[in-house]
Parts: C-alpha cells; sequence; structure tokens
C-alpha cells in the first residue's frame, strides 16, 4: 500500500486497478488531495494483499481507449476506440464505453511493430494492445477482444485474418 501511496504522491492523478479485473470493474481514479484516498488504497489492495496496477492518469482516455489487434505478430489496420460514455472515465464497452472502429495511427503501429514479433515468438497468437493517447497501458492475452465490432465497421475480416493465422500454425 505504501508503493501505491507513493505513486500518487508523485504523479497526483491516477489510475489504480486490480490485475484480476475486466470489464472496467474495480478501476478507480485518485488524486494526491481526494479525501477518499486511503480508504481506496485500502479496498482495491484487500490492505495490501492483493496486487495492483497504477499509472498516470492519461487524459486522452476521453478520446477512447484504443485497442490495437496482433494475430501472430501482425498488426490488424484498423482499432476500436472505446470511447468513455459522458460522466464515465473507463474505456470499457461493458462500462458503457462507445465503440468506433478507426484506422490505426502511426504511433499504434510503432508499438504493435515493436512488440509483435516478441509477443508472436513467446507463442501468443492474439494479443489485444490498449493504447490511450501514445502510451501503451495494457497488453491482453487471455480474453482480447474487439473483432466483432472492428469488421461490422470497417468490413475488413478480423475473424478471417485470425483463422488464417490459425491455420498457418497447425500445418
Amino acid at each position: 500500500m505504501g508503493d501505491l501511496q507513493s505513486f500518487v504522491d508523485e504523479h497526483k492523478n491516477t489510475v489504480l486497478k486490480r490485475l484480476d479485473g475486466m470489464g472496467g470493474t474495480g478501476i478507480f481514479i485518485v488524486r494526491h488531495d481526494d479525501p477518499n484516498r486511503n480508504s481506496i488504497v485500502e479496498t482495491i489492495s484487500v490492505l495490501g494483499t492483493r496486487s495492483v496496477m497504477a499509472q498516470r492518469y492519461i487524459p486522452e482516455i476521453k478520446d477512447g481507449d484504443k485497442r490495437v489487434l496482433l494475430i501472430d505478430g501482425k498488426v490488424v489496420p484498423h482499432c476500436l476506440a472505446r470511447i468513455p460514455k459522458p460522466g464515465e472515465s473507463r474505456g470499457n464497452l461493458a462500462a458503457g464505453a462507445r465503440g468506433v472502429a478507426q484506422p490505426i495511427t502511426p504511433r499504434h503501429r510503432e508499438i504493435a511493430q515493436a512488440l509483435g514479433p516478441l509477443l508472436a515468438k513467446r507463442g501468443l497468437l492474439l494479443v489485444g494492445l490498449d493504447i490511450i493517447g501514445d502510451y501503451l497501458t495494457e497488453v491482453n492475452v487471455t480474453s482480447p477482444t474487439c473483432f466483432r465490432e472492428i469488421t461490422d465497421q470497417t468490413g475488413f475480416d478480423v475473424p478471417g485474418m485470425f483463422m488464417d493465422a490459425l491455420e498457418k500454425r497447425l500445418h
């Protein structure tokens, strides 16, 4: 809990979230002067017994938490911007964010190309990179989503790209 408190002190405006959550559950924005700060740190870390991810708050979340998909190390040419609903800070579809497919940016491509070969070499066929602004915030390897939304909105066949990669791995 001391490390979390120090992080909040240093960065002033932070995001704290448990590592075993999904869909935006248990995510807190914590400011250094928040009167509930100590209680939030105690609650989210279960009095220091659970691991918690702390990150600097990135204001570009208003433009969406971009899910960039890697399939066998290759980047899908579109991402899904998960734009928080009004009054909300979580860019998660399960938390009511709006999904808007967009072409990936040069920065998205730079991040994806830096990580793609390494992740594929480690045997990861499907990875979802979460990018807010210019910053990689998460690497999702257990249940990356957004195939359907990207395919429906852009016509790019994400499931087909995945099946081709899977078939190639099996042969």
